[in-house]
Order: C-alpha cells, then sequence, then structure tokens
C-alpha cells in the first residue's frame, strides 16, 4: 500500500459520505415528507409528532446502501391491539401508495418500496408505527411499543418490544470517533454477503461499548484495530450483553446464536491476521466507493481510476 493505512481510511469514509447524493437524497426526503404529511392528516388526534430515525438520523449512514426511517408515535387509546395499529397503518399506506410502490410489512416496520422513476432512482422509506407505553406520557419519556411480526426476524416468540428512539439517538450523539467505525463496519459488512447476519445496530452497539470498556485512541487505523480486537475477544464471553439504550430488557447480543457469535470473532481474527500479512488486504475488507473516488489517475492507494475492482451495490439495497 504506498499510503498509510489511517489514510486509505479515511479516502473509503470520504467515498461513503452521504453528500455525494444529496440529490438523490432530496427525492428521499420529499417522500419521506409526504408520507409523513399524509400519515398526521389521516391521525391528526391521534399521534404525535413523527421523528425521523435510522441510522441517517444517527449519522451512521453510507451513500452505498440506504433508506431513510420514521417512527410514527400514536396516543396509547389510538388503538386496542398493538396488531391492529400495524395492520390499520399497513392498509392505509397500501391504499395510498399500492400503485407507485411494493407496501411490505416487515418486523416492526412497513416498507414502501417505490418503483423506479425517470432517472432509474429507487426510493426506499420505512414506516415505524408505535404506541406510548404510558398514556400521555410519550413526550415526557418517549417510550412505545412496538408490534412485532411474528414471521420476520429472530423475535417469534413476543409478540411486541418497548423502545425509546430519542434514546437510542441519544446514545450515539456527540460520539464522532465512534460513528466513523461504525460506518466502516458497514462498509466490512455490504462488502461480504456472509456478513449481513451481523444487523448494523449490533454493530454499532460493540463499537460504543468499545469505547467506553477500553482506552481506544490513536488515528482512523488504530481505532479500527483496537475495535476490532475488543470484538475478537469479547463477543463469545459467558455473560457479554449488548443492551439496547432504548431498553435495557433488550439484550441485542442475544439476536446471535452462539455459532454466529464465534464466527463473528474468528472473521476479526483473520481479517486482523490478512491485513498484518498484507496491508493491501484491507482494501478487500473495506473497498472504496469507486463511483465517488477521486479523479486523480493512479491514485495512490493502488486502485486505478475507471479501473477499480470494486462496484457499487444496487440502490435500491437497504441498511440491515
Amino acid at each position: 500500500m504506498n499510503i498509510s493505512k489511517n489514510e486509505y481510511l479515511k479516502k473509503v469514509l470520504e467515498s461513503y459520505r452521504m453528500s455525494h447524493i444529496n440529490d438523490l437524497l432530496d427525492k428521499y426526503r420529499e417522500k419521506r415528507k409526504e408520507i409523513k404529511e399524509a400519515i398526521e392528516a389521516e391521525y391528526s388526534e391521534d399521534i404525535y409528532s413523527p421523528l425521523n430515525s435510522g441510522s441517517y438520523a444517527k449519522h451512521t449512514a453510507i451513500n452505498s446502501k440506504f433508506d431513510l426511517d420514521v417512527m410514527i408515535p400514536f396516543r396509547r387509546d389510538a388503538f386496542e391491539t398493538l396488531e391492529a395499529m400495524f395492520d390499520e397503518i399497513f392498509d392505509f399506506l397500501y391504499e395510498k401508495y399500492g400503485d407507485e410502490a411494493k407496501v411490505i410489512k416487515q418486523k416492526v416496520s412497513i416498507g414502501i418500496e417505490f418503483y423506479p422513476d425517470n432517472d432509474g432512482d429507487s426510493i426506499s422509506i420505512d414506516v415505524v408505527p408505535g404506541r406510548e407505553l404510558n398514556k400521555n406520557q410519550y413526550e415526557d419519556d418517549h417510550k412505545l411499543n412496538l408490534y412485532v411480526d411474528s414471521r420476520y426476524g429472530s423475535l417469534e416468540e413476543q409478540s411486541y418490544i418497548q423502545t425509546n428512539i430519542h434514546a437510542q439517538i441519544d446514545h450515539i450523539k456527540s460520539r464522532d470517533d465512534e460513528r466513523k467505525i461504525i460506518r466502516l463496519l458497514k462498509i466490512w459488512k455490504t462488502s461480504d454477503q456472509t456478513n449481513k447476519e451481523y444487523k448494523s445496530f449490533l454493530l454499532e452497539l460493540i463499537t460504543i461499548k468499545a469505547f467506553d470498556k477500553d482506552v481506544i485512541s490513536g488515528n482512523l487505523w488504530e481505532e479500527l484495530e483496537a475495535v476490532l480486537k475488543y470484538i475478537r475477544d469479547h463477543i463469545t464471553e459467558d455473560g457479554f450483553t449488548l443492551k439496547d439504550p432504548g431498553n435495557s430488557g433488550n439484550d441485542v447480543a442475544d439476536t446471535l446464536e452462539d455459532c454466529q457469535k464465534q464466527s463473528l470473532s474468528n472473521k476479526m481474527q483473520n481479517m486482523l491476521d490478512r491485513i498484518d500479512d498484507n496491508e493491501d488486504n484491507l482494501k478487500i475488507y473495506f473497498p472504496i466507493n469507486s463511483d465517488y473516488e477521486e479523479d486523480t489517475g493512479d491514485n495512490g492507494y493502488g486502485v486505478k481510476t475507471g479501473a477499480s475492482i470494486f462496484s457499487r451495490p444496487p440502490k435500491n439495497e437497504r441498511f440491515g
């Protein structure tokens, strides 16, 4: 590698900046705004102000794979059951957008995947309906119950889950170093299909825990290396937890089986070993987004402009 690992990783992050796709993001924001206004108009007496959520709200998004999320907080008496809430919002969105988008039920959200527009862009918005836990208390405690569709995900035995999106966002606020490492781990995740089982929220929480539990400092590579070692050494430990800041009763580490935890530890060890053997292997795990690679010919990190071996995932792929 002609430049340091630290400088290379800076170039990687630069190539995945959301600012590179501002025109596309404007389309996403406009659709999200339209959806929020439609729900507010339909349920004006029954909801609190919708809240932007997800990776974009946390500033951990990468431009190769994304959607936008919006949380819809309903009042406690708006629906008799969480399932009734989920089904009614799905029916409303399907009736409104069914001719121009795929409207699908997901684990705790309703996905709206708009068909490609004249520019070939496919806009994806996830709507997460929630009902306040305590009557008339949402604006104070921000606690919501979400309906869990048992056909999806790993929460088959539960029909609901408690959350606090404000707490989740606050948990990562002002953690600039951690956000950089989280974005790098998302790039690692999307660069290899076998990494899809590791949810972005899990990678987010374990990165923050690494910074909280270990003394992590230095440049970007040194911080990344320390987090990779932390995951390698601790994910398989008995009693290791990753508490959801929005619900202390939800241990995100439990979403992985023991064999998956061991596999993740092994992946970290293998990655560290291969990079130690040959620094150029860093490019395998953390490829530059060739769509936004600097146009400098032989750009100093071993990839020729116009001849990158790394391809950008389709626009309609979404955060895991």
